[in-house]
């Protein structure tokens, strides 16, 4: 989610074992919605027998925080692609009817393209409470076996992959409240591990950040994983010459990074522990845009911080001007570089990396990827895009640089393409665009936010 949350949550089939969604073989690339993935990009073929998610025992991604901006897009991408998904939110930051445009969505695309509808399962809970438990619980394997015991049965979960985003995530805001950043972010994800080992569940997707980059993001150069490690790393630099990483960090600007940071590096050394688990660390870049239906956008409960929402503000009139913060950077325009990423193309890294990480094709017990475009642009370029799509002038203010902030920070995205088979697909232009849709609807159709749902085929 935005402001306050990945998705203020309340808001892993082991790696030999692999999990492909129902129908896989008919997926098309023709979508009513977002693009389809190409089953070559994300699937193996033919070297283990793909798990039935047709079968009663049916197998769930698990996505805590699933309403949220980033949760629901992965969500609606998941059951595009065939998954069964059981949603945990807590809806702090987010509205339970988009589970009801999710719903829409996908039934939509399934339908149109003559798909079975996944299940499609939400659990109103706080990541962090006592009542996880019980859900997890009820995603137990219920074998036939009558000899096996409670207790290996729990141990055979149903969920064979989560992805969390329940982190909070505000740098504004950790700055000045540290402690729930790191009693949400770090407690909670370390009793969360507790909790999904008992269960065996080990294939863990966690939602990092380029923030983990800390002062290198001023190099001026694309951040390559290299560049942040939890244990020294071999890897060949641009020249093809070995190069030794050594694990730390450098310069982190702010307790959010901070928190990033920490998570990773208990995820390492919780995944060196136990090779069982395939924990993989996306480090995002800067998501944008919206699904293109204009259904599905960033529309969070808390006050907005990060810059196409509050660029949307002032279009809409909710807050007079936008704010520049620092115009003086050592970049074309002099205002920050980012390289934004659109929503879907980010979901989409998810599912490449359940995926891969359930197929046994990333070899690592923990792994980190960058998620972004590998192209940067200003906040003024920004801006003129939404402008462009909007056909509106965006009224605006030079002010100082925010504490926290950095100039320059741009993917380097390599090993996602080579190792998950994943890159963007989607422009700049293509996020404005999509946002500027879902703003319009939302204004002209006030009811926009209960849409009239099809029953049949969604649990």
């Amino acid at each position: 989610m935005d402001t306050h949350t990945e998705s203020r949550s309340s808001n892993p089939a082991l790696p030999a074992v692999s999990f492909h969604p129902a129908n896989a073989s008919d997926t098309t690339t023709e979508s009513v919605g977002t693009p389809g993935t190409h089953r070559s990009i994300l699937f193996d073929e033919g070297a283990v027998e793909p798990l039935d998610l047709t079968a009663d025992n049916e197998q769930y991604i698990l996505v805590v925080g699933g309403l949220g901006y980033i949760g629901s897009h992965t969500t609606l991408e998941l059951l595009k692609e065939g998954y069964n998904v059981a949603v945990v939110d807590d809806l702090s930051n987010a509205y339970h009817d988009v589970l009801d445009r999710v719903r829409l969505l996908a039934t939509e695309y399934c339908q149109a393209n003559e798909k079975r509808t996944p299940h499609l399962r939400f659990h109103e809970a706080d990541y962090k409470s006592p009542m996880m438990r019980s859900v997890l619980e009820s995603y137990a394997a219920k074998p036939n076996d009558t000899s096996i015991t409670s207790s290996q049965a729990q141990a055979s979960s149903r969920i064979k992959g989560v992805i969390h985003f329940a982190a909070f995530k505000s740098v504004e805001e950790s700055i000045n409240k540290p402690i729930p950043y790191y009693i949400n972010n770090v407690c909670g994800m370390v009793n969360f591990l507790v909790l999904l080992q008992e269960m065996g569940i080990m294939n863990f997707v966690f939602s990092s950040s380029a923030t983990v980059y800390g002062s290198k993001a001023n190099l001026g150069v694309p951040l390559r994983e290299e560049q942040c490690v939890h244990e020294d790393e071999a890897y060949l630099d641009e020249n093809g010459v070995e190069q030794i990483a050594e694990n730390g960090v450098a310069g982190l600007t702010c307790p959010y990074g901070r928190t990033k940071w920490m998570c990773e590096a208990i995820l390492a050394d919780v995944a060196k522990s136990d090779p069982r688990w395939r924990i993989t660390a996306l480090r995002y870049f800067n998501p944008v845009g919206c699904h293109e239906s204009g259904l599905l956008g960033e529309d969070p409960r808390q006050q907005p911080t990060n810059l196409v929402p509050v660029v949307i503000r002032v279009l809409t009139g909710a807050n007079p001007s936008l704010n520049i913060f620092g115009t003086d950077w050592n970049t074309p325009d002099g205002t920050a570089i980012r390289d934004f990423i659109h929503v879907v193309d980010l979901a989409r890294g998810h599912i490449a990396a359940v995926a891969a990480a359930a197929d046994g094709r990333i070899k690592q017990s923990f792994r980190t990827y960058n998620l972004g475009t590998g192209t940067g642009h200003t906040v003024r370029e920004v801006v003129a895009s939404i402008e462009k799509a909007a056909s509106k002038k965006i009224p605006v203010q030079e002010v100082g640089r925010r504490a926290g902030d950095v100039g320059l920070c741009v993917a380097a995205v390599d090993r996602a393409s080579q190792e998950l088979g994943w890159k963007t697909v989607k422009t700049l232009d293509d996020c404005s665009i999509d946002v500027w849709n879902f703003t319009s609807r939302s204004q002209m159709t006030p009811a926009v936010r209960t849409p009239q749902l099809p029953e049949a085929g969604m649990a």
